[in-house]
């Protein structure tokens, strides 16, 4: 099945926002400490078993990504 220009453009516009969010996490990594650790993200550790399950950030992250997609559409 051959790949239309459509679906390589957005293949190289993803690849994109992954290189600028990967710079962004790169030099300000340290000030984002809060992203995963959100009211509402579940923490679980014990001895030898840990559990973490993100839900308010990925709510958050879902929201964000729907504004952007629906901004460029």
């Amino acid at each position: 099945m051959p790949m239309s220009n459509e679906s390589g453009k957005y293949i190289i516009a993803i690849g994109a926002i992954l290189i600028v969010l990967g710079v962004i996490w790169y030099y300000w990594g340290d000030k984002l400490s809060f992203i995963g650790r959100l009211p509402g993200d579940i923490r679980i550790e014990r001895d030898n078993f840990s559990f973490y399950f993100p839900i308010t950030t990925m709510i958050i992250v879902s929201v964000l990504l729907n504004l952007i997609f629906r901004l460029f559409r």
